[in-house]
């Protein structure tokens, strides 16, 4: 199979992931920051992201299991978390961490809890697509360069 027809489909499914809000911006320039002498950098930082971002989760569950709770911690603990989410631009999650700290500026433990569920539920699920995507990235070979989703 000619590799344009087998880049295609990496491409397509590259763009459903911005179509769907899961990655931003971000995501983009750390794919600038790819190249020959680098190839795999991007699923190296999203590898090391849900390693870290794996422990920073229990981090906050066991926080929020905690009573009292400590909203001001709670808030931090999520401010790290909204940080790094950030740096691989998972867009879904960032939001469910603004919503999370919103309800800790407000002390709605309630709040706190069921946001806490959709932002695990967000982290798996980008987790799943990235995986996907980067596996058929690999299979197609290299990118030429870079480009902005549509």
């Amino acid at each position: 199979m000619e590799r344009n027809q087998l880049r295609r489909p990496v491409r397509l499914m590259r763009q459903s992931l911005f179509d769907q809000g899961f990655l931003d911006e971000q995501f983009v320039q750390l794919e600038e920051l790819q190249d020959d002498a680098n190839p795999n950098f991007v699923e190296e930082v999203a590898t090391l992201y849900y390693r870290d971002s794996s422990r920073s989760l229990q981090t906050l569950e066991q926080a929020l299991q905690k009573d009292p709770r400590d909203f001001n911690k709670l808030d931090n603990y999520m401010q790290q978390f909204k940080g790094s989410s950030s740096s691989i631009g998972a867009k879904k999650v960032k939001v469910e961490c603004q919503q999370f700290r919103e309800f800790c500026n407000a002390g709605n433990a309630e709040g706190c809890m069921r946001t806490f569920q959709r932002l695990k539920q967000e982290h798996a699920t980008l987790k799943k697509k990235l995986e996907a995507y980067f596996q058929m990235a690999r299979q197609a070979g290299p990118i030429e360069t870079a480009s902005r989703p549509k």
